[in-house]
């Protein structure tokens, strides 16, 4: 190589440098932006669950599922949305349960706008980590009522109590409060219920002091004075409002500090599955009297018609469903008691007729326990009368048409029996002299003669003594007219 050659290499290899150092670069800047890409793009998700009406059985089992499904999808919010007029105790604290123990943080939102969180809705509300309402809702009137057991003396209905200012101020007549606090439920309850609330206001640092007001007063606020009031967090007009937000907020999951991104989220809408319509209709307290109406009736017409096996399955399942119902609801249980031994009377009357003695008394009873059946002054809890009157009057029609068939079967005519055999015509199958085998009806008799028998005669039974007839042979114009 020439010493002239030498400075055009060396701009070559600098280029080469150069060059590769720029690809590395630029492929480098490729990599990150890639790699970058899915982080800032992905957004978060939100599931989102909603009670629409009265907290029963079906509710609580589809929030608790929904908390679990949130839990296991990689969720970053829960928003159940309610809008309820309260509802069972029970069911109530197994949702609060399931929330307390969520580590996806939950938000109570009651929407759309006209909702309400009342009684067991005040409740959940509070439980929430994120508490909020949409403009023109309000929640409160978180007082008891009673559940289960045996009615009070003198049970007054909720228009009793004092009336209360949706600002919350107190009543005018503490008198009165004691009053209605004492005669629809016992103040046991209500002690326990404002210990219960007033926990959970401490817990979520909320306003403990009104929390208990609604329990002892049921006082009620609109979502501006409960924003107001430090008795909810938020107030949101939609999901997509309240989503925005909570973005960038902390909430205390379990212990530990949590940072919910939720701008743009993905909402995720969990509707009710087939699973918590079909427990919704089933503890509805018309259609549990309705399926244990259809289960005694297939038992019965079962045992009635021993062998067809349709109505006994069919009533056996509609009981099993009708008596798990029973179990998840508010039950007086004296109520149950009598509707029980109403269709074990009406039973009774359809295998042992006493020409509707049994039968009325069924009646009675049955319609007297469904009156009472169902122990709560809840809001869709009832059982309508015109339900009761039709699946009464059902019943007695029943009953008539099982009596009417007892007397048509005394009146008629014996065709079979002890009394029909004397007299009757058989025929010599085996014999032996004086003795042999009969055919009478279908069946073979032992008979005996005081004449000589043999096989194929035809003979007319004159007594019988147990398991034995006595035979004659017949005559000879009886022979003739027999053959």
């Amino acid at each position: 190589m020439s010493l002239q050659e030498w400075p055009v290499l060396r701009h070559k290899a600098f280029d080469v440098l150069t060059a590769t150092r720029l690809f590395h670069v630029a492929l480098a800047l490729l990599l990150w932006s890639i790699f970058s890409l899915p982080a800032t793009a992905v957004s978060s998700q939100v599931t989102l669950l909603t009670i629409d009406g009265a907290i029963s059985p079906a509710n609580a089992d589809y929030v608790v599922r929904g908390i679990t499904h949130a839990a296991s999808n990689g969720s970053h919010l829960v928003i159940i949305q309610m809008d309820t007029p309260g509802g069972l105790d029970t069911s109530m604290r197994s949702i609060i349960k399931a929330i307390l123990a969520s580590p996806v943080p939950v938000a109570g939102y009651v929407a759309p706008s006209g909702a309400r969180a009342a009684s067991a809705g005040t409740y959940i509300l509070y439980a929430s980590h994120i508490a909020a309402m949409a403009p023109g809702t309000n929640l409160g009137a978180a007082t008891p009522v009673q559940i289960g057991g045996t009615p009070g003396p003198e049970r007054e209905k909720p228009s009793t109590l004092p009336n209360n200012h949706a600002s919350g101020k107190k009543a005018d007549d503490p008198e009165a409060t004691d009053k209605a606090l004492t005669a629809p439920m016992s103040r046991k309850q209500v002690n326990d219920a404002a210990a219960y609330i007033r926990g959970l206001a401490q817990m979520r640092n909320r306003n403990a002091d009104w929390a208990e007001r609604a329990v002892r007063e049921a006082v009620s606020l609109s979502a501006e004075e409960a924003s107001a009031q430090n008795v909810i967090d938020y107030v949101a007009k939609d999901i997509a409002d309240l989503t925005a937000q909570l973005d960038g907020k902390k909430v205390n999951i379990l212990g530990q500090d949590k940072l919910l991104q939720t701008r743009n989220a993905n909402v995720v809408d969990m509707q009710p599955d087939w699973r918590t319509k079909l427990l919704a209709t089933v503890t509805d307290p018309s259609v549990a009297l309705i399926l244990m109406a259809i289960g005694i009736y297939g038992i019965i017409f079962e045992f009635m018609n021993p062998g067809v096996g349709v109505p006994g399955v069919i009533g056996a399942i509609c009981l099993l469903l009708g008596l798990y119902a029973l179990q998840l609801l508010p039950v007086n249980y004296a109520g149950l008691a009598l509707i029980l031994l109403g269709m074990a009377f009406m039973a009774a009357e359809a295998f042992l007729p006493s020409f509707g003695i049994l039968g009325l008394g069924g009646i009675v009873a049955f319609v007297a326990g469904a009156l009472m059946l169902i122990d709560t002054d809840l809001p869709g809890y009832g059982i309508p009368m015109a339900l009761i009157v039709t699946v009464a009057v059902t019943s007695a029609l029943f009953l008539v048409a099982i009596t009417n068939m007892a007397l048509k079967a005394r009146r008629r005519a014996v065709v079979g029996g002890s009394g029909n055999l004397i007299g009757s015509v058989a025929e010599i199958m085996e014999a032996t002299q004086t003795e042999g085998w009969a055919q009478l009806q279908g069946e073979n008799w032992h008979v005996v003669s005081h004449s000589n028998l043999r096989k194929g005669q035809h003979v007319r039974v004159v007594a019988r003594k147990g398991l034995e007839l006595e035979v004659a042979p017949l005559d000879t114009n009886e022979q003739g007219e027999q053959s």
